[in-house]
């Protein structure tokens, strides 16, 4: 079929499964956008701004397992999906950027919004392509597509000049992707999986410690019947959230900085540290000398990059968590409950979290604590960062994979809104939640009006304490209450804001106001509700282990005289 290197790229798409793009166009992506006209198998959302666009491609990618993809012109656009493209990276994201450029004879030339997008990406994107030749435009989609879902994933670019859209081509669909200097199959080495095995066989204190690996690679029900055959209990990151039923005896939610005070427990007195699909942040290790002493190491991982990069390991296995989990769970041999879970199940008691006494005040952990009981994991929770974050992740409970999205390594404010119309546009039959800040909020608020347009039926729940919460808490703790740039209490009436674009909005002030909100929005299904709940502007979070120390430093509640 003849046509030019625009409808090219645009049948790749479609030949490659992709049915929803988001975007903004530009001069150079008029040709690309005009492909898209009067098509039915793959539609465009018009996002607000770029970095909207990647964000949303980003929780598409999360609440779906397949790639997202977004749209943007040259220059501001492309640099405006830096970010989004950052946040993908980090947290190792299908996604899949295609990004006008001025017209091959142009490049280098500082023509009108020209900006060098292949060197500009490079650092956050798994990979990226500048095509110069119409020709290559469908292997090129392919190999994107192929390159960001395959082994460790990633976030893609594509930069597209505009003559290359123009020129015509001959289009052959591609339906096989063989690249010799990439092969992200790794063939697991058995002998490696004996020796974890063993290890495992011999500790007298093991832990689980799973990251957002086990998500990627859909190895849940293993990890499960791992910890069920052997009896070890499990802690998971942010990003590892519904690996296992937070439900699960077994689980001890997440551990690190603000994880909870018995999983950080069970981790430094562990002998036998089990990581799967983690990559030992500073979050998670603190002071990486004083991070679980006594134990040998298994890592699982599909990079072998991440192995032996922050923590020493005794046992590594390279490969699909999944596949090495089904391994190893036939190769362990069974054990019944010890003295150590019981040990551990005795901090779960003591250090349990609780929802602090209300005063008069609007807590934030029972704002959360409420959604989760409403929804018992049948719903999608998508958050922004800061204290909103911490508050989601530790009273949250998460029930099953892809139903918790948040943004870990990178830790972009902004992000949990466009992500949570992504996450909605891929999976239509559950609720989505957006939990966030009012300092995030109000860096991407303007999806607002793609979320109405959409009639996509998000619930916003804005935890609005008038400051960057989080930033703020560490200057009352360890900066001896000087609060610097951190006030944001002049900001829009958000009911009235929600409205403005055609949204439903609320206001919660008191404790006995929450029920009825919630189940307000529970009934909107052709909108988006906010719903602003003022909240203790004065409440931190905690457990905490400040920044760069060890399990010794961890503050379980405010500090006397603070």
């Amino acid at each position: 079929m003849k046509m030019n290197g625009a409808n090219a790229l645009i049948q790749s798409l479609v030949d490659q499964g992709v049915d929803m793009v988001f975007g903004i166009p530009g001069g150079v992506m008029i040709p690309i956008y005009d492909a898209l006209y009067g098509r039915e198998d793959l539609k465009n959302m018009l996002m607000r701004h770029e970095q909207g666009a990647g964000h949303a491609a980003d929780g598409y990618a999360r609440a779906t397992g397949k790639v997202g993809v977004c749209f943007a012109t040259s220059g501001p656009g492309a640099t405006n999906l830096v970010t989004g493209l950052a946040n993908a990276h980090m947290d190792s994201i299908p996604v899949l950027a295609v990004t006008g450029q001025v017209r091959t004879t142009s490049l280098g030339k500082d023509a009108f919004q020209e900006a060098d997008t292949f060197g500009i990406t490079m650092p956050v994107t798994k990979h990226n392509f500048l095509v110069s030749d119409v020709n290559d435009v469908p292997r090129t989609i392919a190999e994107a597509m192929y390159i960001a879902q395959t082994g460790r994933p990633g976030p893609v670019l594509v930069d597209v000049p505009m003559d290359v859209s123009l020129a015509e081509v001959d289009y052959q669909p591609i339906t096989e992707v063989k690249m010799r200097s990439y092969s992200p199959h790794i063939d697991i080495d058995e002998a490696m999986v004996e020796q974890a095995a063993a290890l495992i066989n011999e500790a007298k204190r093991p832990v689980l410690y799973v990251g957002g690996g086990v998500i990627t690679s859909g190895a849940n029900e293993e990890l499960t019947r791992l910890s069920e055959k052997t009896h070890i209990l499990v802690t998971n990151t942010l990003l590892g959230k519904g690996a296992i039923s937070e439900y699960h005896p077994h689980s001890l939610g997440m551990l690190g900085m603000h994880g909870t005070a018995y999983a950080n427990h069970a981790v430094n007195e562990c002998d036998l540290l089990i990581a799967v699909g983690a990559r030992f942040d500073d979050r998670v290790t603190g002071k990486l000398a004083a991070f679980a002493q006594r134990a040998k190491v298994i890592h699982i991982d599909i990079d072998p990059a991440e192995i032996d990069k922050t923590v020493q390991t005794t046992v590594p296995v390279l490969g699909d968590c999944k596949e090495a989990l089904a391994m190893l769970v036939e190769k362990v041999q069974p054990r019944e409950e010890t003295d150590w879970n019981k040990k551990i199940m005795q901090w779960k008691r003591e250090f349990a979290l609780q929802c602090p006494a209300n005063e008069g005040a609007l807590q934030p952990q029972c704002v959360i604590a409420k959604i989760s009981d409403m929804t018992k994991g049948e719903a999608i929770v998508v958050t922004d960062v800061g204290q909103n974050q911490m508050f989601s992740a530790l009273y949250y409970s998460t029930t099953k994979p892809r139903r918790w999205l948040s943004s870990g390594g990178l830790g972009t404010m902004g992000y949990g809104f466009p992500a949570s119309i992504g996450a909605q546009v891929g999976r239509p039959d559950l609720p989505v939640f957006c939990i966030c800040g009012d300092g995030g909020f109000q860096m991407t608020l303007q999806e607002l009006a793609a979320a109405v347009e959409h009639k996509l039926p998000i619930k916003i729940i804005l935890l609005n304490n008038q400051y960057l919460g989080m930033v703020r808490q560490w200057q009352e703790l360890f900066w001896n209450g000087r609060y610097s740039g951190v006030d944001i209490s002049v900001q829009p009436d958000f009911k009235m804001l929600a409205e403005a674009y055609g949204a439903e909005g609320m206001r919660v002030k008191h404790p006995d106001e929450v029920d009825g909100a919630l189940a307000r929005a529970m009934e909107i299904n052709d909108r988006p509700t906010l719903i602003d709940f003022q909240i203790n502007p004065q409440e931190n979070v905690f457990p905490m282990i400040p920044a760069g120390q060890s399990i010794e430093e961890m503050m379980v509640n405010r500090p006397k005289g603070s």
